[in-house]
């Protein structure tokens, strides 16, 4: 059974198709990159697999599951967004923001307990980060800043990881030291990920499968098939098309 099963998903905003008959699956342990040009749907997708929006055609299906099944397996993804800015003297430590992530289970009003601050070290110490916990997270590089976020997924003990951008406001080496994370935490853990980003060369070189979408599912395979003429088509398929 795949973990993430999508069939002809469909989305419209008006008149404007989003997302036109999206048919993949994403089977246990894969990592996979999800690529596109802006407009092409892909938050839109992410947003659906998320739970936050509903499709219109077609289903979704996390862990054999539909969202409207319980929780439809979303308490098994663990979700990092785009990496936000931080002001230096942003308050917040590298802990405080991983044990973030425990608050669906703790509860808004109730402080975690000691079981939670030990797995927020763990899930630091997963991303190499154990010796940043104390550090102010404006104070921290970009990259450290995506492994705190990125340890705020992994403290709830997710199967599934999905990633917004996981690269984008990092520097070069940054980028290569969250993809050899990702990559890790996979073959360590289990996990399956799917991340979304601009950057195909760095999604050729670390990334099981290729997904490209632009509003259609333009390519579905491996990077050795994504040829750079297969990117110029996949890009430029849909130029009307809206996120």
């Amino acid at each position: 059974m795949p973990v993430i099963e999508v069939r002809d998903l469909g989305f419209r905003r008006g008149r404007r198709p989003i997302l036109d008959a999206v048919s993949f699956d994403i089977a246990d342990h894969e990592l996979v990159g999800l690529i596109g040009p802006n407009g092409g749907g892909k938050t839109t997708l992410l947003q659906i697999l998320l739970g936050v929006l509903k499709p219109q055609a077609g289903s979704v299906r996390l862990f054999g599951r539909s969202p409207e099944e319980g929780d439809g397996g979303r308490a098994q993804v663990g979700y990092v967004a785009q990496l936000k800015a931080f002001e230096p003297d942003f308050p917040a430590r590298a802990r405080d923001v991983v044990l973030m992530g425990t608050y669906p289970e703790v509860g808004l009003f109730r402080l975690p307990g000691r079981a939670h601050y030990r797995r927020a070290l763990e899930a630091l110490a997963a991303v190499g980060m154990a010796d940043r916990a104390g550090r102010p997270v404006g104070a921290l590089s970009g990259g450290e800043r995506q492994r705190v976020f990125i340890a705020q997924a992994l403290v709830s003990h997710p199967k599934v990881l999905i990633l917004d951008e996981p690269t984008s406001g990092v520097d070069r080496e940054g980028e290569e030291a969250v993809m050899d994370l990702l990559v890790r935490l996979r073959k360590e853990s289990g996990l399956t990920v799917l991340l979304v980003s601009h950057n195909v060369s760095l999604i050729r070189t670390h990334t099981d499968r290729i997904l490209c979408l632009n509003r259609e599912l333009v390519y579905n395979g491996t990077s050795a098939g994504l040829t750079d003429a297969a990117i110029a088509q996949a890009y430029h398929a849909h130029p009307g098309s809206a996120a």
